[in-house]
């Protein structure tokens, strides 16, 4: 008797299931709002806002214009004494950072050792609007 029970609980549990996916999946179902919820866009709430941003994007490259990568990178405002952002270049010698939209100018500074006397080597980029910028940083001897 309890093999008997067994089998049909699972015959109308598995019926049940199938019912249920045949209603979810039907088109009139669309209509009935229940299967719209898998398959519709993620409306943008107005809390959470798409923020804009401009993008440095950068390689560093070796005095005999070979790219290098593991160099440590400092980007701040030219305004800003301090850096903002630091990052190492990867293993193509490029990197990218973020940076808030609006008319700014940005200092890239490569963070490696120079002889006495010599400035790090830098550049300086100006970004308008959110955009791509693309850089390179190149070291000397």
């Amino acid at each position: 008797m309890r093999t008997r029970l067994r089998r049909g609980f699972a015959r109308s549990s598995a019926l049940a299931f199938t019912a249920v996916l045949l209603v979810l999946i039907s088109p009139s179902a669309g209509a009935l709002g229940l299967a719209t919820f898998a398959f519709s866009p993620r409306p943008q709430s107005s809390s959470h806002p798409s923020k804009d941003y401009a993008l440095i994007y950068g390689t560093v490259w070796s005095a005999d214009n070979h790219p290098v990568s593991g160099i440590p990178i400092k980007i701040r405002r030219a305004s800003d004494k301090k850096p903002r952002w630091e990052l190492v270049s990867n293993n193509s010698g490029e990197f990218a950072q973020r940076v808030p939209v609006g008319a700014q100018d940005y200092i890239i500074q490569a963070d490696v050792k120079t002889p006495k006397g010599q400035p790090k080597p830098e550049i300086t980029v100006h970004i308008d609007d959110n955009e791509r910028k693309d850089v390179g940083i190149h070291l000397t001897k």
